[in-house]
């Protein structure tokens, strides 16, 4: 019944075929799935089959019935969420991964897949321009020598979650840990003050109140800080609102300072939110899921300024630098609080190296017990794409949101909603349209026109109250021709909503949205006009 050796080649061939031919017709598909509910569940069979069928069955309903049911994540059309990145070295890596089946829960279950993820991480850290507190090996030179500041046993670490929403609610286990010294009692059972509050801006991820409910703190244990014009976390309000509680009787113990909001891309003030901390005592965890690839240039390491006093740093491989999902990095300063509050040692996997304490065992790192080997797919990207081809990568994408914001700077009739300094534009049109209602309904009739066409994907969120426009460049497939081609389909889809056009394909008169009009240049004054 198990495939032997020669029919797992045929079958993995047929099927790398099948996800090779996919990236080339990728851009040919409609981005967004026009699946109904329930549409695929239907299609397919209400019961298990009760005899095996054939692998060339299965790659026929895939091509018939669930491909359809995808909204292509690797589209270059793709603007919508930040990206979700399979480049072909992290599928490679995942495959590794996946054939090799390691349950890397202790160190002494597969020693490479420990050694190795502390390796690149370490990697990661000099890529980056981070601080040397947060390297696995406690601070080593380029030759791998042990650090002489750094001490024989070191006190930070790295280590691969699956999402940032676990290694934040990891850190605020941590935070958690330090702030009050909680601790299992023998009967299993444990207490912290309900006092206990955590910090975040108003745009904050939303993933920190589900962490502090299953932190068991609830939404009474947060309170949303106001931010600036730059919709950025202001510091001033933060140190007010602690001196608040804290005159209050209650217990600060953390705070989530974000560097590239998912809303807009704002960017916390760090160094400003880490004095706070450090007066106040407070735990600082920095969350840079999507930005924090772009510290692998030089030019944009402003990003990491003040993560010398973080507790814990955070960010997504698997969003800008290519390494297909899921790969979530989690630095922390101090291990011993993340593995005091995680660790739960049962005789079946007491060891000998773990009781060396020669070792890390990741299972004290995370909330699961079992872990993949993630730092493969990682190992492979970095390798391939080398730290400069990676840099490449980044900066095109830059220039082609600079691009765009270049251009909705100079037509009057569209306007930004938010700053743009990485990878991320908020634009709506505005026209002649006085009325903010009307000029919401507006935006989202465009969003929803560029949808229903599947010639490209938009997100929204609101700036203000009001309905705003996301555009996240990042597909590693996109070029200039595909951002060109969006401009252009937002301007006609602009002119034919504010018209109070519906329906029909976008674009009208404009042919190939990838194809700019005349000169090619986008016109600053055309789709100024509103009805």
């Amino acid at each position: 019944m198990h495939p032997d050796p020669e029919q797992f080649r045929t079958q993995a061939r047929a099927l790398v075929d099948w996800i090779a031919d996919y990236m080339q017709r990728v851009e040919s598909l409609p981005v967004l799935s026009r699946a109904q509910p329930g549409e695929v569940r239907t299609a397919l069979p209400p019961r298990a089959p009760e005899r095996p069928e054939s692998f060339e069955q299965v790659l026929a309903d895939i091509e018939r019935i669930i491909l359809p049911g995808v909204t292509h994540w690797q589209s270059p059309n793709f603007f919508g969420y930040f990206p979700a990145n399979a480049s072909v070295p992290g599928i490679l890596g995942d495959l590794l991964s996946a054939g090799l089946g390691v349950q890397g829960m202790l160190w002494s279950t597969s020693p490479a897949c420990t050694e190795l993820e502390q390796l690149v991480l370490d990697w990661l850290i000099e890529m980056m321009g981070l601080p040397a507190r947060f390297r696995n090996d406690g601070g080593a030179d380029r030759s791998g020598a042990q650090a002489s500041h750094a001490g024989a046993s070191p006190r930070g670490g790295g280590v691969i979650q699956d999402t940032a929403s676990s290694a934040l609610l990891c850190a605020i286990v941590a935070a958690r840990e330090r702030a009050t010294g909680f601790a299992i009692d023998h009967d299993g059972v444990g207490a912290w003050p309900s006092r206990l509050i955590a910090y975040g801006s108003s745009e904050t991820h939303s993933s920190l109140v589900k962490d502090l409910r299953i932190a068991g703190l609830g939404a009474s244990g947060l309170l949303a800080v106001p931010v600036d014009a730059n919709l950025a976390m202001d510091p001033d309000a933060l140190d007010a609102s602690i001196r608040t509680d804290l005159a209050a009787g209650r217990q600060p113990f953390f705070v989530c300072a974000t560097v590239g909001t998912t809303s807009t891309h704002a960017v916390d003030p760090v160094p400003r939110i880490a004095e706070v901390c450090r007066r106040h005592g407070l735990w600082l965890h920095v969350d840079a899921a999507h930005a924090g690839s772009a510290a692998i240039c030089p030019e944009f390491r402003w990003i990491v300024d003040g993560a010398e006093h973080a507790d814990s740093w955070s960010f997504n491989p698997h969003k800008w630098m290519g390494v297909n999902f899921d790969c979530s990095v989690l630095w922390v300063a101090d291990r011993a609080a993340l593995v005091r509050s995680l660790s739960v040692l049962p005789e079946y996997l007491r060891n000998r190296a773990t009781e060396s304490g020669a070792v890390v065992d990741y299972r004290d790192w995370q909330i699961p017990l079992g872990r993949r080997f993630r730092s493969l797919k990682l190992w492979f990207v970095i390798r391939h794409y080398g730290v400069e081809g990676l840099r490449t990568i980044i900066r095109e994408h830059v220039r082609l949101a600079q691009q765009l914001r270049s251009w909705v700077d100079a037509d009057p009739a569209w306007e930004l909603a938010a700053p743009a300094p990485l990878s991320l534009v908020c634009l709506r049109y505005r026209g002649a349209i006085a009325n903010t209602d009307r000029m919401d309904a507006v935006n989202r009739a465009i969003m929803e026109r560029i949808n229903e066409s599947g010639r490209a994907f938009l997100t929204h969120t609101k700036v203000d109250g009001r309905f705003t426009m996301r555009v996240s460049i990042g597909a590693l497939a996109v070029e200039e021709r595909h951002v060109r081609g969006l401009w252009e389909l937002l301007r006609d889809s602009a002119r034919a909503c504010a018209a109070g056009g519906s329906g029909g394909s976008p674009g009208g008169s404009s042919g190939d949205p990838s194809r700019p009009r005349g000169s090619g240049k986008p016109d600053a004054h055309e789709g100024s006009g509103d009805a």
